[in-house]
């Protein structure tokens, strides 16, 4: 999982600085389609890299009993001030070592964290290991999001390493991959969230909760918010992303990975 000095410090400042509709820690749209495919309770839950703790409330509404873990003491921290009163366990875990029996928990997820684990196939099966009905993941396939406006003709030198979705499905034991495309006005302030709202990225507040830019060397970062705003100011943005002006949603590679055991 990722180092959690990357998001301890971080935690109010995620609650004071944020978009974030009040039940979820991405986009409604996401959350929704998270909690219909995890389905109703009861039953005990696990979010493997639970962060603030906004999804434990929206699954403590849908009548499941949550429980999460992480790598950061700051981001629990919050977590058990939010949903301290109706989350089961809170525990700073490492996704590849979970402390729970096998099949403890009726369901676990995990939302776009395993990405930073520092082995993700493990951690994988260790989501596998302690779930006994279903087991979801959130996660993007990096090949669609390569051809996104801010990669292609900007952050070029972003590469991140990914996992296939089949491969992923694999370690999961996943039997489908449904898409979750990305409303222009998504409330959540990841990656992508912002392509129809170009000019968010200029704005300093929203790099820094973005994993991304915290990743790349800043010199890079600064070069590429220095011609977006250019083209922006010019117009060449919008003639060049014209398509997208009156979209209202847009697949960028988001993906609900689906287990049932």
């Amino acid at each position: 999982m990722v180092s959690p000095a990357r998001y301890d410090g971080l935690a109010d400042w995620y609650e004071t600085w944020s978009e974030r509709p009040a039940v979820a820690g991405f986009s409604s749209e996401a959350a929704a389609a998270l909690v219909r495919l995890l389905g109703p309770g009861p039953g005990r839950c696990l979010d493997v890299g639970c962060g603030g703790g906004r999804l434990l409330v929206a699954l403590s509404d849908a009548g499941w009993t949550p429980s999460g873990t992480d790598l950061s003491e700051d981001q629990l921290r919050v977590a058990g001030r939010r949903a301290g009163g109706i989350a089961e366990a809170l525990v700073q875990a490492d996704a590849v070592a979970l402390p729970f029996a096998d099949g403890a928990f009726d369901a676990a997820m995990a939302v776009l964290s395993d990405h930073h684990w520092p082995d993700r196939a493990a951690g994988l099966r260790e989501l596998r290991r302690v779930a006994s009905r279903r087991a979801v993941v959130l996660q993007c396939d990096l090949e669609p999001m390569m051809d996104f406006w801010l990669v292609r003709d900007y952050l070029t030198t972003f590469r991140e390493a990914g996992m296939p979705m089949a491969e992923l499905a694999g370690h999961l034991g996943a039997q489908r991959i449904e898409p979750v495309p990305i409303p222009h006005d998504c409330r959540d302030g990841f990656f992508v969230a912002y392509w129809r709202r170009p000019h968010a990225y200029l704005d300093p507040r929203v790099r820094d909760g973005i994993s991304v830019f915290r990743l790349m060397p800043q010199a890079e970062v600064d070069e590429a918010i220095g011609r977006l705003r250019a083209d922006l100011e010019s117009g060449a943005w919008a003639r060049n992303n014209a398509d997208l002006l009156d979209r209202e949603q847009l697949d960028l590679g988001f993906r609900l990975v689906v287990a049932e055991y």
